[in-house]
């Protein structure tokens, strides 16, 4: 009889501890950055709408669980990992340089692992990261950065692109002066053109070419190859809370729901919690914008990520990384389930934007009347020289890149006036290219502007 009581004992002792397991506090530790736009919808928005609160699991053996919170922010990715390997974050939010790092790093060691679990959202063609130089600034193309000063923030996607994009012009590290600027430095450094050049991830060009401080003559595009970010966890925290990593996913889920739901109200209260100017954000979070928000892993994203591990390795500053043991889609495919999306048909979809953005209109952003469209260029000059005529101020303009799709600010843009018509372009030798073939001219916005009010006169423009 004693021998059943201790037995009896022992089994309900080992219930109970099963059934409390999680009584005691829940470390989530998150590190995100504020001012990388393509990490919103695992970062600020899920922080500032409570996202992750929302999902978390309250019942089961998490019925007595206590949720300690923690949100911390960096200037890049190569931060984070460092956190996450003294294991004072166990979820890091960063691109896709920075991923592989993250991945290789934590494999060197004998015993601690990561898994990339989600992504939050990509460009196909690769912009996001650019190379910008101060505005009055006689470079025009990558080719005039031998002997130049080049910032980056070391680590970062931006980082890796630089490298990239040396490697497949034939410019080797000896022929340019590498130096490691945070995004915010290397901005300051443009503005008061104490730096030949300075290459970032998003949305630090645009936030210089808005600025009117930086102009980009390289765009992540040009690489070839897709830029992305995502989410790494730790194993063990991950094997331990499962439930918390598909919570997270959900979150991720919800924020690109409520980002894509209404632009313009989610780029106004991103402005109030990252300081980067709506303006500046709707270039990415728009219809139409630089960012597809998914967080589905393609097949595709991981060939990215093999050919950005390459990159690395060629320049000797990565270790060996196993893929197929680094990424798992189980916390996202529970994820789907339990929200009742199609993970698959998710999965299948990309978006091109020389495709999507094909017809979609220019558009002004009038500060006192918000975003009207225009479908053609013509119909978008004479909308902004009739704003212009009375005096009203006009926040930003929005015209798309012939090359590419990319949406670009009309500002910043290269017009080329044929026979034709009107086209822009992100580079100016893409724009010097095509005004060869259409025997036409290349111009910015203002000289366009003045030539487009003339002619409309009914007076002969100038040539």
């Amino acid at each position: 009889m004693k021998l059943k009581t201790k037995f009896f004992s022992t089994l309900t002792f080992a219930v109970l501890a099963s059934t409390s397991a999680y009584s005691e506090d829940i470390r989530i530790a998150i590190g995100h950055q504020s001012m990388c736009t393509d990490t919103y919808t695992a970062g600020i928005v899920v922080k500032e709408l409570k996202l992750l609160e929302k999902y978390l699991p309250k019942d089961g053996k998490y019925k007595d669980a206590n949720y300690d919170i923690s949100w911390s922010d960096y200037s890049s990715g190569g931060p984070i990992t460092n956190q996450m390997m003294a294991n004072k974050l166990n979820i890091g939010v960063m691109g896709d340089y920075p991923l592989i790092v993250n991945g290789a790093k934590f494999q060197e060691t004998e015993s601690l692992r990561t898994k990339y679990v989600a992504g939050t959202g990509y460009n196909l063609k690769g912009s996001g990261n650019a190379i910008v130089v101060p505005v009055g600034s006689d470079i025009y193309s990558i080719d005039q950065l031998k002997g130049k000063d080049i910032s980056v923030p070391v680590g970062s996607a931006a980082w890796g692109m630089l490298l990239k994009a040396m490697q497949d012009n034939g410019i080797s590290t000896k022929e340019y002066g590498l130096k490691n600027q945070s995004p915010a430095v290397g901005a300051a450094n443009i503005a008061a053109s104490k730096i030949d050049a300075h290459s970032d991830f998003c949305p630090w060009s645009e936030l210089m070419e808005f600025r009117g401080t930086g102009r980009k003559i390289y765009d992540g595009s040009e690489t070839g190859v897709p830029y992305l970010h995502g989410v790494v966890v730790r194993e063990d925290f991950a094997d331990k809370y499962p439930e918390v990593v598909t919570a997270f996913i959900k979150a991720i889920y919800e924020a690109g729901e409520w980002i894509r739901k209404d632009p313009v109200a989610a780029v106004d209260l991103m402005e109030k919690w990252t300081g980067v100017e709506k303006e500046v954000l709707y270039i990415y979070f728009s219809k139409g914008g630089h960012l597809t928000l998914d967080p589905t892993i393609k097949p595709k994203w991981v060939e990215a990520l093999k050919t950005d591990h390459g990159v690395l390795v060629k320049e000797k500053a990565i270790p060996p990384l196993d893929f197929d043991e680094w990424i798992t889609e189980t916390y996202l495919k529970k994820a789907y389930k339990e929200l009742g999306k199609d993970y698959d048909a998710e999965k299948s979809e990309i978006v091109d934007p020389a495709v999507a953005n094909a017809d979609l209109p220019m558009e002004i952003w009038h500060a006192r009347d918000g975003i009207t469209t225009y479908k053609t260029l013509p119909e978008f000059l004479t909308a902004v020289n009739e704003m212009q005529q009375t005096g009203a101020k006009l926040n930003a303009t929005y015209v798309y890149d012939k090359a590419t799709g990319l949406k670009l600010f009309g500002k910043t843009a290269f017009f080329v006036k044929s026979d034709d018509g009107y086209a822009t372009f992100l580079r100016k030798p893409d724009a010097d290219a095509y005004a060869k073939k259409v025997k036409g001219s290349v111009m910015g916005m203002e000289d366009v502007l003045a030539r487009h009010s003339v002619s409309e006169s009914g007076l002969v423009a100038v040539q």
